[in-house]
């Protein structure tokens, strides 16, 4: 009664089979849900679907009680019938109604070496998010790895219509552990793949200069000159003499500095972090009243940042951060991450994680990169460079996908 394909019998054969009837299997060792998945009835799969049909119920593999099942079809779900069949719409009913797409774990015949999932790739079934999320879940869970990969490769199946708040609380902590725990190359690059992906063909969003408003100026003809100078600041064993009326405003740092001297005519302050040619860069930045004449080397540009950080001169931090921005490559990203960490320059960092998630896929292959991931050195950093890597990532996507003004990058 259930495999004649009749969708107005389904309730009167269950109310007569009970429950478990609408699981019944023919001498073929195939259930009503399979007959109908041949067929591709999408009416009678969802009819048998809502009557409670069990989804994952194999074909048997006992001869002697199913004597007419065919030696290939053993461990067939209703899932690999509709595959095999090119009934796309039923597959997608399956997918959605939570079908499981590995395969049996606990036999290993010969004559099944394709998932259902390896099927549905071969012929092209669209994924749904939530699907391939779940789909990709269990396989995880159940230390799937050739089942990760081929989930993996079918990501780029998914629509971006289908990018929705799911992939951020649940597709990228998902992802971003399957990435940690990896030991398998080819994962970890096919995760790369997504993540630059995801991230999208537009630029990293720029840095911009801060503009400085300076209360007290003086002429540059006074920069480290004795004359009317009123405080003398010790730079590695040499004099650097200054105006305390242009520091005394240039920054909470430098008043500070000021304030804990006592008021006399040759205040003498020593600077013991700093090197002389990156503290007259500072000066000469104070002095000249902005960044425009100063001439940096490539060397001093992490030093500058440094001293203009801990001398708390902000527009100084971003002219030196957006040098660095437009300076990083795949050779010394990490280490302008690292010091942007350490010094806690948030923007900096963030702009380098957008340069990982956009080179991610020839990264993976830097040694530096790797080390910054899996924290080799044992110092407890990686877990935190993946969290961030994650945050990053999530923002990027909520912007471009997301937003209420889509395709703006922030």
């Amino acid at each position: 009664m259930l495999n004649c394909g009749r969708t107005d019998l389904v309730k009167q054969a269950v109310s007569l089979l009970g429950p478990d009837g609408i699981n019944t299997m023919s001498e073929q060792g195939m259930t009503p849900l399979m007959y109908a998945c041949v067929r591709g009835d999408e009416a009678m799969v969802q009819m048998l679907l809502d009557a409670g049909a069990d989804l994952n119920v194999e074909v048997v593999s006992t001869p002697h009680k199913y004597p007419s099942v065919h030696p290939e079809t053993r461990h067939w779900t209703a899932l690999t019938f509709a595959v095999l069949h090119g009934h796309i719409p039923v597959v997608q009913l399956l997918l959605d109604a939570g079908a499981k797409v590995e395969g049996s774990v606990e036999h290993g015949e010969e004559n099944y070496s394709e998932t259902p999932l390896q099927l549905a790739a071969a012929v092209g079934v669209p994924w749904t998010l939530h699907t391939w999320l779940e789909s990709l879940r269990i396989a995880f869970q159940q230390h799937r790895r050739p089942l990760i990969q081929c989930l993996l490769k079918e990501f780029k199946t998914i629509q971006e219509e289908e990018y929705t708040e799911e992939l951020i609380t649940q597709g990228l902590p998902l992802m971003f552990e399957i990435l940690k725990a990896s030991k398998n190359e080819v994962i970890s690059q096919q995760l790369c793949v997504i993540f630059t992906h995801c991230y999208g063909p537009y630029p990293i969003p720029k840095l911009t200069e801060i503009k400085r408003k300076q209360t007290s100026r003086l002429d540059p003809h006074f920069l480290n000159n004795k004359e009317m100078s009123d405080v003398t600041f010790l730079v590695e064993g040499r004099p650097f003499y200054a105006h305390k009326v242009l520091l005394f405003t240039a920054s909470p740092r430098f008043k500070a500095l000021l304030s804990s001297k006592p008021t006399n005519d040759s205040t003498c302050i020593e600077i013991g972090y700093v090197k002389y040619p990156i503290f007259q860069l500072v000066m000469q930045y104070l002095y000249c009243g902005g960044p425009e004449s100063l001439l940096i080397k490539n060397n001093e540009i992490m030093e500058l940042l440094s001293a203009a950080k801990f001398f708390q001169l902000e527009a100084l931090q971003r002219h030196c951060e957006i040098i660095c921005a437009k300076s990083i490559n795949t050779d010394n990203c990490v280490d302008i991450y690292n010091h942007a960490k350490f010094l806690g320059v948030t923007e900096l960092s963030a702009y380098c994680e957008g340069y990982f998630l956009k080179n991610m896929m020839v990264l993976i292959e830097n040694e530096a990169f790797k080390q910054l991931l899996y924290d080799k050195n044992g110092e407890g950093t990686g877990q935190d460079v993946l969290q961030d890597l994650q945050r990053t990532l999530a923002i990027r996507i909520q912007s471009i996908h997301l937003s209420s003004s889509k395709g703006s990058v922030v």
